[in-house]
């Protein structure tokens, strides 16, 4: 019964409680960092967001729309051209 009830709880949550906290709330602070890191590599940054667990920031290097995937300690991951 207790391992029912637990999952009944554990379904009624939302998605968004299970994820990280380290991506839930990106504070202007953050943005900045993110943004003064990317422009230092040769990046124009345009827009920063979380997604799928990461940071998710849209980008412009030579002409070429990126979305760049970054984890916490700011590393990009995956990169990803934009049509």
């Amino acid at each position: 019964m207790t391992r029912i009830l637990a999952l009944a709880l554990a379904l009624s949550m939302p998605v968004s409680a299970f994820a990280s906290s380290d991506y839930s709330a990106l504070t202007a602070e953050r943005k900045t960092e993110i943004t003064n890191k990317l422009t230092a590599e040769g990046y124009e940054v345009r827009k920063i967001d979380a997604e799928d667990g990461m940071i998710e920031v849209y980008v412009l290097k030579d002409g070429q729309r990126l979305e760049l995937y970054l984890d916490a300690a700011l590393n990009v991951v995956r990169t990803k051209i934009d049509d």
